[in-house]
């Protein structure tokens, strides 16, 4: 079976990289193109694309591909490009463009988006950072088959996964990663094999995982303990969850609820203790403890490295 991929970050490239140890014929792959990134904003090929270049991967880089959008050329020999290949199916995940239905319909088998959650649950763009954001027990990965909506074609394959107290943004992408590699290798297999059976999505339970934005990283005090200390694991490691602490911006990267610690009536923001074992802030309802946090052009350090270096007034208030 002949693959066109069309990915772009990490997330992308582990999938792209079980396809083709598993010998599928991959003449085409489609990325966005080389965004500065780093210090220096020096333009920086996507995951998927250095992968593509290191085994001899044809790579298009358009920046659209409505035929009769902002960028009609690239659009154009993009179509050129997929024509050439003489694929069998697109395999999707994380591209970053819309696909018109030239492209859904371009293809045999048509397309199949790998997507990091249960879906209906968490369609759009953040999928893993909502579901940990938002408490929820378990998400997954599903192979859908591509229409014009977004997210919500038929399901191919679906595989829960539990989502552990601990987990951040990172660590889950990485095992949601490694799994939709895994289950998108079964659904060819099982597609050229006429094995596989849609199932339309449930109409009910559907919700969107919208993107996440820098200034979402701000952390509100007077939300619930267990609210913020998910948003500090949702947010690891983009856009990292902050805080303004003495006049200086600090990101924060681990914390806890602490059921042992006594608020004593303070306003949420107070720092209550600061030790070996973390910082204990007082929030709207219940007590974090802060255990891992960030200076601005620092490290991250554990708590107790942080106060070696960062001198704590007492009732000092984070947020203000």
């Amino acid at each position: 079976m002949r693959v066109v991929y069309a990915g772009t970050p990490e997330f992308a490239r582990v999938a792209l990289e079980r396809l083709h140890a598993a010998g599928f014929e991959i003449p085409l792959v489609l990325t966005q193109p080389d965004r500065p990134a780093g210090r220096g904003m020096k333009l920086q090929a996507s995951p998927v694309k250095q992968f593509a270049l290191k085994h001899g991967i044809a790579v298009a880089q358009p920046h659209g591909l409505r035929l009769d959008g902002k960028y009609p050329e690239e659009a154009a020999a993009a179509r050129a490009a997929i024509e050439a290949a003489r694929a069998d199916v697109m395999v999707v995940a994380a591209y970053g463009l819309i696909l018109p239905q030239w492209v859904l319909d371009s293809f045999s088998y048509g397309c199949l988006n790998i997507h990091a959650s249960l879906l209906p649950r968490w369609r759009g763009a953040a999928p893993i950072h909502r579901a940990i954001e938002a408490g929820d027990a378990e998400t997954g990965v599903t192979v859908m088959q591509m229409d014009a909506g977004l997210d919500t074609g038929d399901m191919l394959l679906v595989e829960r996964l539990p989502i552990a107290g601990n987990d951040t943004t990172a660590s889950l992408h990485d095992k949601l990663a490694a799994m939709g590699g895994r289950l998108i290798v079964e659904a060819l297999e099982l597609a050229a094999r006429g094995g596989l059976q849609p199932v339309p999505q449930p109409a009910e339970g559907a919700t969107y995982a919208r993107k996440i934005e820098k200034d979402e990283a701000a952390v509100d005090w007077a939300q619930a303990a267990s609210v913020i200390e998910r948003r500090i694991r949702a947010f690891n490691p983009f856009p990292g969850a902050a805080t303004v602490l003495q006049g200086e911006s600090i990101k924060l990267w681990q914390g806890h609820v602490d059921e042992r610690a006594g608020s004593g009536g303070k306003a949420p923001g107070t720092v209550l203790d600061a030790g070996s074992e973390g910082i204990a802030v007082q929030c709207g309802q219940g007590v974090l403890r802060l255990t891992e946090l960030q200076r601005a052009g620092g490290k991250r350090l554990p708590a107790a490295d942080f106060l070696r270096g960062f001198a704590m007034q007492a009732d000092a208030v984070l947020g203000t």
